[in-house]
């Protein structure tokens, strides 16, 4: 879908709800395609949320489930909750602790996007790419646009002096 000006209004709506009913101090920001302007997204809006540590998102987890939220992903480095209206996903949240923020994949690919037009492009293409390879039940949305994705993220982490780490997490 092309770019919705208006998901940048729906993140601080969700993170506004997040803070409301967990800690109002969490650190919380827009990430994904949806928090590049200009690019084609599915309308899913992903949040990075910087937690203690995994006891404070056990302290607040049932006052987000009572919100809305819900255990369920298969991200195996970092807790996910996911946010359904109708039976289709709206948003995802990821909990990262406060030890790993800095180096948090998701956030660096998300500002390298921003600030690297000619990368966001790939990306889009790469993306577009994958809806078609799933479409022909050739693999996954996620698997065939991980190796672009994989690239980046070595480029942005490089810029920062940080070493590669592996992008897909999912089990």
């Amino acid at each position: 879908m092309a770019y919705d000006p208006s998901w940048p209004e729906r993140f601080e709506a969700l993170a506004d709800g997040i803070r409301s009913v967990a800690d109002p101090d969490w650190v919380i920001e827009h990430i994904g395609s949806t928090a590049v302007p200009g690019m084609r997204a599915k309308p899913i809006i992903d949040l990075a949320v910087r937690i203690r540590d995994d006891a404070d998102f056990d302290a607040h987890r049932s006052a987000l489930e009572q919100a809305g939220w819900a255990i369920g992903s298969s991200v195996r480095t970092h807790r996910v909750m996911v946010r359904e209206s109708d039976g289709i996903r709206s948003a995802i949240a990821h909990f990262f602790p406060a030890a790993v923020w800095d180096t948090v994949s998701q956030r660096l690919l998300r500002d390298w996007l921003r600030e690297h037009p000619e990368d966001a492009t790939r990306y889009a293409h790469a993306k577009c790419d994958a809806v078609a390879v799933a479409a022909r039940g050739m693999g996954s949305y996620n698997a065939a646009k991980t190796p672009v994705i994989q690239e980046l993220v070595d480029r942005a982490r490089a810029a920062r002096g940080l070493p590669s780490v592996p992008v897909s997490d999912k089990g």
